[in-house]
């Protein structure tokens, strides 16, 4: 970064920023074509727009995007990080669009493309790429959500016929709200409990036909429409039963666990609940492309919301005049603008991870364990965060427009109906942070994947020997800062102060966490209730954790920006985001002594004055987003919107 700041930000360049790594890949994702809904989707009915979403699937799939991230040999291209991105591109057009792409070929084809081996990769893939085959991901279980390794369904092998038997043993097996199920899928990811002559092995992944070719159900399976939803209408979930459905020993997707034509099972990884993680742990791309969608939803919430706020004009200054534009009041900055800065902090670290995932998958050997089990927690933290921060930032717009904000031709409302669901699809964001702090507490060692709640409790009260801060892309950065800081207001400006404040609180509650647990060990109450007396704590040192390392990321990227006013800009945004985090917590800051009075105050004072420092860049930061004008549909974002 140059040192001579006085040139004004570059639209270009901060869209180029945001974009990132795969800025090719967003770049061809706004050429993509779609046929406009007539009606607007918000006035179909629920068949009208599944046929509408399905036709434009086609049309995604045409474009070669969503293809990307498929192996070269089936005529992929190898590039994970690319896939991803595509399908977290449709979430600025169509949520609907966005979930059943993301079924097809993040979930069903990404599934047969991890879990399965090379024959599965030849006979399926190429169809699944092109939409000749459409599928679904049987995981969830009407009583199992969250907890993927109690699920019921069974699948037996036998082997007087060398074949599998699927069967839903209770009605809580049933598996319930699977896209595509109920309507446009021929083949599921059916995750059940393989069972052998020899015993019992845990959960694995089959290819189960669910319909023929004509659309009926195939024999033995029941498949019922769970009807319409708060939002997200454009896709077919269904329920799906199977009343001993057999299918060929081969529809084992059998990367981690073979069966033979004799029953006997063989792995790669002995230990079964490792096993289980590993499995789960390659399907994370759909987690994150759920938390790149949800950041593409709320950038739009955020440009209609801005616009708005540009445009209208609510009463006169003192001593009359003309009326005052409502981003001019600090209400209204207070309002939008710590939100817009977070979306380009989450925007920062959506692409290091996806990065950091792409060069782990692509790189030649195994993973290294420690390092995939961080990038899984990264994952879960990030969606958590995204997803919230999206429900927030979205009703945030929407009263922020008013009246014309509760319209649905203005698009906020269908915004967050169909974003609801995104807090508990893919992981609830509850126990996703718990998954976060389980693994601070653990330091992504080899046991953290072979434990549950309580033998987590009793790992820490024997073992936890204090917080690990690992290192992240700004680490070498931060630690180049002054580690000596002033006694004035100045220092909330430091960067090296913001990131230590965050590193503090998160050390502070990892290890009161772990102190905390040991003491309820020694007490001698039941560890499942230790556990459960401190999930409040554990929760709030994972997103204690995600803060910090969400606001590593955005220290990285200035530091490489080159252009130095689009760099001041950028330096400006990250001290919204850190000192709003910082007041958001002001409490715990000031019961730890980590602020005096008169610094919280001082807090509060400077996210003022830099909403008023950045009220005059707001469009240029809008503009940053990339967002496509005809993509923009609300009529009060238009740019000849009236005032």
């Amino acid at each position: 970064m140059t040192d001579d700041a006085a040139e004004p930000a570059d639209k270009e360049i901060l869209r180029r920023t945001l974009d990132g790594r795969w800025y090719d890949v967003r770049e061809r994702s706004r050429k993509i074509e779609l046929n406009a809904y007539a009606p607007p989707a918000y006035e179909m009915d629920t068949e009208t727009h599944r046929a509408a979403v399905l036709e434009r699937l086609a049309q995604v799939s045409a474009s070669g995007l969503p293809q990307v991230g498929f192996p070269a040999a089936q005529g992929g291209a190898d590039d994970t990080g690319g896939g991803m991105i595509a399908i977290e591109m449709l979430g600025f057009r169509d949520l609907s669009l966005m979930v059943k792409s993301g079924v097809q070929w993040g979930l069903f084809g990404g599934a047969i493309q991890s879990l399965g081996t090379a024959a599965h990769h030849e006979q399926y893939l190429p169809s699944v790429m092109n939409l000749d085959l459409l599928g679904c991901f049987a995981m969830t279980e009407s009583g199992h959500g969250s907890d993927v390794q109690k699920i019921q369904t069974t699948a037996s092998y036998v082997a007087e016929t060398d074949e599998f038997e699927i069967h839903t043993p209770v009605p809580s097996a049933r598996k319930e709200y699977i896209g595509n199920a109920a309507r446009d899928g021929r083949l599921a990811v059916v995750f059940a409990q393989l069972h052998t002559p020899a015993g019992e092995h845990g959960v694995h992944a089959l290819l189960v036909p669910i319909r023929d070719e004509s659309g009926e159900p195939m024999r033995g399976v029941t498949l019922q429409d769970c009807g319409r939803k708060e939002g997200l209408n454009g896709v077919d979930n269904g329920r799906i039963s199977f009343d001993h459905v057999r299918v060929p020993r081969t529809a084992l997707l059998d990367r981690y666990g073979h069966v033979d034509s004799d029953g006997s099972y063989t792995s790669p990884i002995d230990n079964a609940n490792r096993r289980f993680f590993t499995m789960l742990g390659t399907l994370v791309r759909g987690r994150i492309s759920v938390s790149g969608a949800a950041q593409s939803a709320t950038k739009m919430a955020l440009l209609i919301a801005g616009r708005r706020g540009l445009a209208r004009r609510q009463f006169e200054r003192a001593g009359g005049g003309e009326e005052v534009i409502l981003l001019d009041y600090q209400a209204y900055q207070r309002r939008l603008l710590p939100l817009l800065a977070t979306s380009y902090a989450l925007n920062f670290a959506q692409d290091e991870l996806c990065g950091r995932i792409h060069d782990l998958w692509s790189g030649e050997g195994t993973p290294d364990g420690r390092a995939q089990r961080e990038l899984e927690s990264r994952a879960a933290g990030l969606k958590s965060t995204a997803t919230w921060h999206a429900l927030a930032t979205i009703q945030a717009s929407r009263e922020a427009c008013g009246g014309a904000g509760f319209m649905a031709e203005n698009v906020l409302p269908q915004l967050r109906a169909d974003t609801d669901v995104f807090a508990t699809f893919e992981g609830d964001n509850t126990v996703l942070l718990q998954l976060v702090g389980k693994g601070l507490l653990t330091n992504y060692s080899e046991e953290f994947e072979d434990l549950n709640a309580i033998d987590t409790v009793r790992f820490v009260a024997d073992q936890f020997v204090g917080a690990v801060i690992e290192r992240t892309a700004a680490r070498s950065i931060i630690e180049s800062f002054k580690s000596v800081f002033s006694d004035t207001d100045a220092v909330l400006r430091d960067r090296a102060w913001q990131v230590m404040m965050l590193e503090e609180r998160e050390k502070h509650l990892v290890d009161t966490l772990a102190a905390r647990i040991k003491k309820g060990i020694g007490d001698g109450t039941e560890p499942a209730e230790v556990f459960n007396l401190a999930q409040s704590h554990l929760l709030h040192a994972g997103r204690a954790h995600v803060d910090r390392t969400v606001l590593e990321s955005f220290v990285d990227v200035i530091e490489k920006c080159e252009h130095a006013g689009t760099a001041q800009l950028l330096g400006t945004v990250c001290d919204l985001y850190a000192l709003s985090l910082i007041e958001a917590d002001r409490g715990w800051f000031l019961e730890h002594n980590r602020l005096t009075d008169t610094r919280a105050k001082a807090v509060a004072s400077a996210v003022d004055d830099l909403c008023r420092e950045l009220r005059p860049h707001v469009a240029t930061l809008i503009d940053g987003f990339g967002i496509p004008e005809e993509w923009v549909e609300a009529p009060i974002a238009k740019p000849d919107s009236i005032s």
